[in-house]
């Protein structure tokens, strides 16, 4: 059954216990099945892998998804490869969905030399030309009117691209967030709002943001529907995201979807979540883990065995440790990087700065700096 566009209810198609819903009238493909539980294990692996080595005071910060990893693989599912990607803070398994290489992943969140930013981006803040994945902006909801913007010019070019904005519920409470929604409905662009409501904006829940009831009933009053979904539940989400990209394709414009999920851990490495908030509370939404309610909904299919993801842990962790490995291996990036990527072309001020540097003087650029 294809989803309504409900702003109030909360649309599934799994039961937290993994049980299928009667909304769930026909299967998806197993392939398709087994690539969205391995994305999400593959998120919850990161995650864990990577809180380990900032632990460790290899990588500097690290913004987990843990508990969330359903909003993110089912939205990422939907888009084609030649839709744009404009992240909030915890997209990484979007861009790892599209084609990422897990070493340019590990490589970013290092820091190293073989990081394609050279370095200037704070981990967890991933961009790449090739996935049509743009850089993230630590500053909340500037990607918003960004994402607008390329969604509009993909209208005048009538091509048939559509435009993924995220932003976490926080990211509602900024004037970009209106700026961007309004432009959105009345330009009838061709752009998919998802906002994954984790509870917590940092340090501030969700209903010290909004008395309304829910942040997806907004999207009526920028001229567009909103649609509210299970955020823990992947075959729901797709299948939300999915209706939305199809009538953004279609030239019928925005949508706002509502992702519902929590934020088990903290806002990222640096945050104590238990300074702010009831710790007696996350134990009811591990319950509602994504990956465990997924899991028994394959296993009853006869689709997933301990064996099988055990088999494929085992190919993750040799990759993830090789990843690790070469991208310490590599070293900081070069002095001359700072002046690279910086323009198509040198100005005069990048020029006269790596004259009077260490580094030899440039006459062209080696590349432009991946979006």
């Amino acid at each position: 059954m294809e989803p309504e566009f409900d702003p109030r209810g909360l649309y599934r198609l799994l039961s937290p216990e993994g049980e299928p819903l009667p909304a769930l009238v026909e299967r998806p493909a197993e392939d398709l099945l087994r690539k969205l539980y391995l994305a999400m294990l593959r998120n919850r692996e990161l995650d864990t892998r990577m809180l380990r080595l900032q632990r460790q005071g290899r990588i500097a910060f690290y913004g987990a998804a843990t508990g969330q990893e359903a909003a993110i693989v089912g939205c990422a599912a939907a888009f084609g490869p030649d839709d744009w990607i404009f992240p909030a803070l915890r997209e990484g398994g979007v861009a790892l969905w599209r084609g990422f290489p897990l070493e340019q992943y590990v490589a970013q969140n290092v820091g190293c030399a073989l990081d394609a930013t050279s370095g200037r981006q704070m981990p967890s803040h991933y961009c790449s030309r090739e996935q049509l994945y743009v850089s993230l902006s630590s500053p909340i909801g500037t990607q918003l009117p960004q994402a607008v913007g390329v969604a509009y010019g993909i209208k005048l070019k009538k091509t048939t691209q559509v435009v993924a904005a995220f932003m976490g519920d926080g990211a509602t409470s900024e004037p970009d967030f209106h700026a961007a929604l309004t432009f959105a409905g009345v330009w009838k662009v061709p752009v998919v709002f998802i906002c994954v409501n984790n509870q917590w904006a940092i340090s501030v829940p969700s209903h010290r943001q909004s008395a309304a009831e829910s942040f997806a009933v907004r999207a009526p009053t920028y001229g567009f529907p909103g649609l509210r979904v299970d955020g823990n539940d992947v075959l729901a989400v797709r299948a939300a995201t999915q209706k939305a990209v199809d009538r953004a394709r279609a030239g019928d414009g925005p949508t706002l979807i509502e992702a519902v999920t929590y934020r088990r851990g903290g806002h990222s490495s640096s945050d104590d979540a238990s300074k702010y908030r009831d710790e007696s509370k996350v134990p009811a939404w591990q319950l509602k883990d994504p990956l465990e309610r997924f899991q028994a909904y394959l296993a009853a299919e006869g689709i997933w065995t301990q064996a099988w993801q055990d088999a494929w842990l085992e190919d993750f962790g040799q990759r993830f440790k090789q990843a690790v490995a070469a991208a310490e291996a590599s070293g900081p990036p070069t002095p001359r990087s700072m002046f690279e990527g910086v323009t198509r072309e040198p100005s005069p001020g990048v020029q006269r700065q790596a004259e009077h540097s260490s580094v030899e003087p440039l006459n062209e650029l080696d590349g432009a700096f991946p979006l």
